[in-house]
């Protein structure tokens, strides 16, 4: 099971589907193998215990491959994109580079599904054209059948046991319509509608609350820098106004700023910050700072939700 095979110039994102530690290993250990190899810089991003295997069967030629653990810089997937693939691109211009990325396993909760599976259709938008071969694993045993489908409707080649063809269901557009629906309501939400000079009121109602429930110290900060940021940008961008509503679920505290603007990039938050484009900064920031962020948007409105683990 080689996913080399599946490659196509200049951008290749091939989906692995394994069943079992072996074929996990045959088609991840072989793409890196083939990378370092042919020069290219390689990456592997996955979770932590299959960063161990992995590392184990290079032996040697570990020293050669970039390891990140995917749990930690990969907890929310809309930074894996800036944070992760498009820093690695730009550590080597001008070469080809390869990644592994694992963003979807059985244990993540539906909403981290989502928003995996998003990110892993927005992929083919960051990075085409570019040189780069960038290869997402998926547990064919542990995830359920939407998952795999809608999995082989981001990737345009898919590789598995029985070697490697080209995705009859590709369908990137769709992944990401899907998966960037329409929020779950809350219940129980404290609520806060604002406008012109209510950003204090914004930042002092969000660390309030998310104060009450353990969040504190540098997270606390950084929430209250979310609140703020996507605040500003509703007064800016979206007509004027919005409504914040903050609440918990489980250990985690969250909240979501809404407002009648639009947002038509579906790259915005996961690219470079630029401040002639609609929100980008605000929500890049969001993005990196955040333990999981959902965004819906679409002639009603937009809604960004932010999601703190309380450890």
């Amino acid at each position: 099971m080689s996913a080399t095979t599946a490659e196509v110039e200049p951008f290749a994102h091939p989906a692995l589907f394994y069943r079992g530690i072996q074929q996990y290993l045959d088609g991840t250990v072989s793409f890196v193998r083939d990378g370092v190899e042919a020069g290219e810089p390689v990456t592997v991003a996955v979770p932590g215990q299959n960063l161990k295997l992995i590392r184990a069967e290079l032996g040697a030629l570990a020293a050669e491959v970039r390891f990140l653990d995917m749990e930690e810089v990969g907890r929310n997937p809309g930074r894996i994109i800036p944070a992760v693939m498009w820093t690695f691109a730009d550590l080597h211009p001008g070469r080809r580079i390869r990644v592994v990325g694992e963003p979807v396993w059985p244990d993540r909760s539906s909403a981290e599904h989502d928003a995996c599976l998003q990110h892993e259709a927005l992929i083919n938008l960051a990075f085409s054209g570019r040189d780069a071969t960038i290869l997402c694993p998926y547990d064919a045993d542990g995830l359920g059948a939407g998952i795999i489908g809608l999995a082989e409707a981001a990737h345009p080649v898919l590789v598995d046991g029985s070697g490697s063809r080209v995705s009859a269901g590709y369908a990137p557009e769709r992944v990401i319509s899907e998966c960037g629906g329409p929020l779950p309501e809350p219940l129980d939400a404290e609520v806060l509608p604002f406008g012109g000079d209510d950003l204090w009121r914004v930042r002092a109602f969000a660390v309030r609350y998310a104060g009450r429930t353990g969040l504190s110290g540098e997270r606390l900060e950084d929430l209250r820098l979310i609140a703020s940021e996507l605040a500003a940008n509703s007064l800016e961008h979206g007509g004027g106004s919005g409504v914040v509503r903050i609440w918990t679920e489980g250990r985690r505290v969250v909240f979501d700023v809404s407002d009648s603007g639009h947002i038509a990039d579906p790259l915005a938050g996961r690219r470079p910050a630029d401040s002639r484009q609609r929100g980008s900064r605000g929500l890049l920031v969001t993005n990196l700072l955040g333990d999981l962020v959902r965004v819906h948007t679409g002639g009603e409105g937009t809604t960004v939700r932010v999601y703190f683990d309380v450890l």
